[in-house]
């Protein structure tokens, strides 16, 4: 009796270590497709490195190799979110007035602009381990930013301006006397000719002070001539041949240079044309102009991301918060985030500037006004680099260049 409930006992024992054995080989093959299934980029290798990997295999056939970190390493996109608290700048929101003592195409500031400062607590996106994106969670404003206050010309220089420092002149007639003092009793430092090109410092009375080369002196107004170097019509900015302004154009063209095009280049390209339904670009195209000459970006390329972004201006989204862009606006719900601009040209500014201090120059480049640049997501100063952190849709260059060449085959 007992012998044969030890036979009992040892089947059973059998069969429980028949059914763990199935049981691992089961986890095994199991393990086995999951790995097969993950998201590896296969290639072909050549001969030389066959060889190396052969070689390598023999001299460590005693190591122990983890099949799901070569998986990990090998991996073409890895992406991983983290939750972040840091500090930011507050973009500062840029006005625009218009002001008849000015010629049209000139700008002048009146107040600078400076950034706030802000504690932010955000997703932040990384593709195989690089910055991609970042979606805020809460803020915390710890310094006001305040706005930048720009005049806008209106008027034709040669009936109404008056030139301000800053501005270039040059005289009417060779012999021009650059004196010491604000007088004509004073001495003579040096006598102008006709080529000469001088940058006002101040004005008093009826004399500028200028800067000519590396010496300062007082010249007469009324034989002085203002430049005007923002307004071909009036003369002073040069005109470029189409052929000229596409010589470089191209999907690798740099962006982070003026594109060279007049402000009547621009009302051109933008005003009347028949995508326009809502007359947006009409009323705003010298604006791109303006950010252009600012901050030293492609103005046209500007152009095309509130084309492509806006459908011309029709979006709800644009029509409600004057942002061409989507500028703020996420995947997720893009209604919820979009920043609200009290006028177009506001948001052209704000963008365009984003765009040169975040994506368009390295980290510590020299920018506008003192700034460096940040070059948080500065992948090359292309519209494929922006497309790599600017956009979720890997289209998104391809897109906007679109538009470039439409633009740039009307001039």
């Amino acid at each position: 009796m007992k012998k044969r409930k030890k036979i009992i006992i040892l089947i059973i024992s059998i069969i429980i270590a028949i059914a763990l054995a199935l049981a691992i080989i089961f986890a095994i093959n199991k393990n086995n497709k999951q790995v097969k299934q993950t998201d590896v980029e296969i290639t072909y290798p050549t001969e030389e490195i066959l060889k190396e990997v052969r070689q390598s295999m023999t001299e460590n056939m005693s190591k122990n190799y983890n099949i799901e970190e070569i998986i990990s390493n090998n991996e073409k996109e890895k992406i991983t979110e983290k939750i972040e608290k840091k500090e930011s700048d507050i973009e500062f929101t840029t006005q625009y007035r218009e002001n008849s003592s000015l010629a049209k195409g000139k700008i002048q500031t009146i107040q600078e602009g400076q950034d706030g400062k802000q504690n932010e607590i955000v997703r932040s996106t990384y593709k195989n381990g690089m910055l991609v994106a970042t979606q805020p969670i809460s803020v915390e404003v710890k310094k006001v930013a305040r706005d930048k206050i720009v005049e806008v010309g209106t008027g034709a220089y040669s009936a109404n301006y008056v030139p301000i420092a800053g501005d270039k002149l040059k005289a009417i007639e060779n012999e021009t006397e650059l004196k010491t003092d604000a007088n004509e009793q004073s001495n003579t430092i040096k006598k102008l000719v006709k080529t000469d090109t001088v940058i006002i410092k101040e004005a008093k009375n009826d004399w500028y002070n200028v800067k000519i080369d590396n010496q300062t002196g007082w010249v007469p107004k009324s034989k002085m001539e203002y430049i005007n170097d923002s307004e071909n019509v009036d003369g002073g900015m040069p005109v470029y041949t189409k052929e000229q302004l596409t010589q470089n154009f191209g999907i690798s063209m740099l962006l982070n240079k003026r594109s060279g095009l007049t402000l009547e280049q621009f009302k051109q390209i933008l005003a009347n044309d028949p995508n326009d339904k809502q007359n947006v670009f009409k009323n705003i195209y010298q604006y791109f102009y303006y950010v252009e000459q600012q901050y030293n970006v492609n103005g046209l390329f500007v152009a095309a991301i509130a084309v492509h972004e806006s459908g011309w201006g029709t979006s709800a989204l644009s029509l409600r918060t004057k942002n061409l862009f989507g500028y703020g606006a996420y995947d997720r719900d893009p209604s919820a985030y979009a920043s609200q601009f009290g006028a177009y040209e506001s948001g052209i500014d704000l963008v365009s500037r984003v765009l040169v201090k975040y994506y368009l120059n390295p980290k510590g480049t020299p920018i506008y006004n003192g700034e460096i640049a940040q070059g948080t997501y500065f992948h090359g100063a292309t519209v494929t680099g922006v497309n790599t952190s600017y956009a979720s849709d890997k289209r998104w260059g391809e897109k906007v260049y679109k538009w470039m060449t439409y633009f740039y085959n009307k001039l």
